[in-house]
C-alpha cells in the first residue's frame, strides 16, 4: 500500500511510519514546511492547500494532527485544540474525497464517550458531556466528507498510550522521588494501551479493509487510577503513597481536573476484539516496565 501521514512527526506518526516501512508499505508524510526529503510534501491545512502530488497512488491517508492539551484551559487554549484538529481532518477529507481514496484513518479520542464511571463502553455508545467529548464528536463530523464520497473511514478513539515520551514522561520522575499517589478517590478507570500496541492497531486498521467507523485503541483491561499508580511504584520500586484530592486539583488544573485527571472511562476495544486483533501487553505492570 502507499500511505500518505499527516502528523508524522509526533511520538504515534514517527512509530506508524516506522511499521508500515518494515511491513513492505511505501509511506510519503505530510510537513507543514517546504519539502526536503523525496517522501515529504508540504501542505498548509488553515490556507487549506497541500501539494497535489501527495495523493498519487495513494490508498490510504492517515490524520494524526492535533496539538497537546496542555494542564488548564483557557478560551483560546481550547479553540487552539479544536482548530488543531478539526481544520487538518476538514482539509484531508475533502481531498480524499476528491482524489477518490479509498481509506481515511482519522484521529479521535475516548474523550467522545465522557465521564462512564464503572459502567463499561464500547463503540455503540453515545457521546458523553463535556468539552473533550463535544470535541471528539466534531471531529469526527469532520471526516463527513470522506464518508459521502463512499471512502472508508477510521476514528481512532484513541486511550491514554504508554511512553516516556508522552503520559509516562512528567509522571516517571515524581515517582523515583517517591512523590507518586492516587488522583482523587482513584476509582476512576484509565483506558490505556502501550505505544506498540496502538501502533500495531493502526497497521491492523489499515490492512484490514472491511472495518470502518468508531474504533477503541485501548487495552481490554482499564486500569483505575489506584491500580495504575500502584503498578508505576512497583516498576520503579518506589513508594506512591501521597493522595490529590479533587478539590485541590480542580484548583489547581481547573477545568481539565474532571476532563482528564478524575473522569472515569471504562472503555473497552469491542472491534478490535471482534476483528482477531491481538494484544501483545495485556498486563498493565509488564507494559509499564517496557515503557521506562
Amino acid at each position: 500500500m502507499r500511505v500518505l501521514i499527516a502528523g508524522s512527526s509526533g511520538l504515534l506518526g514517527s512509530a506508524l511510519v516506522a511499521t508500515l516501512r518494515d511491513s513492505g508499505h511505501d509511506v510519503r508524510r505530510l510537513v507543514r514546511r517546504p519539502a526536503r526529503a523525496a517522501d515529504e510534501h508540504s501542505w498548509d491545512p488553515p490556507a487549506g492547500r497541500i501539494d497535489d502530488r501527495a495523493f498519487e497512488d495513494v490508498t490510504t491517508v492517515v490524520n494524526l494532527c492535533g496539538s497537546p492539551m496542555g494542564l488548564r484551559w483557557s478560551a483560546a487554549r481550547k479553540q487552539m485544540i479544536r482548530d488543531s484538529r478539526i481544520e487538518p481532518t476538514e482539509v484531508l477529507a475533502e481531498a480524499v474525497a476528491e482524489y477518490r481514496i479509498p481509506t481515511l484513518v482519522n484521529a479521535s479520542g475516548i474523550g467522545y464517550y465522557g465521564d462512564t464511571g464503572d459502567t463499561v463502553v464500547t463503540e455503540t455508545a453515545p457521546r458523553g458531556q463535556g468539552f473533550l467529548a463535544e470535541l471528539c464528536e466534531a471531529w469526527e463530523a469532520a471526516a463527513a466528507p470522506a464518508t459521502e464520497a463512499g471512502s472508508r473511514v477510521v476514528n481512532l478513539r484513541t486511550g491514554l498510550v504508554l511512553s516516556k515520551e508522552g503520559l509516562l514522561g512528567p509522571l516517571k520522575p515524581l515517582f523515583w522521588l517517591g512523590l507518586g499517589g492516587k488522583l482523587g478517590d482513584g476509582k476512576q478507570y484509565m483506558p490505556w494501551i502501550s505505544l506498540r500496541d496502538h501502533v500495531s492497531a493502526m497497521r491492523f486498521l489499515i490492512e484490514h479493509e472491511t472495518l470502518s467507523g468508531p474504533v477503541n485503541v485501548c487495552n481490554p483491561e482499564p486500569a483505575t487510577n489506584a491500580e495504575f499508580t500502584r503498578a508505576m511504584g512497583h516498576v520503579l520500586r518506589r513508594p506512591a503513597p501521597w493522595w490529590a484530592p479533587g478539590f485541590a486539583l480542580r484548583a489547581a488544573l481547573g477545568e481539565v481536573a474532571d476532563e482528564m485527571a478524575l473522569i472515569s472511562q471504562r472503555a473497552v476495544p469491542a472491534v478490535l476484539e471482534k476483528a482477531g486483533f491481538t494484544f501483545v501487553h495485556t498486563d498493565l505492570e509488564g507494559a509499564l516496565a517496557v515503557a521506562l
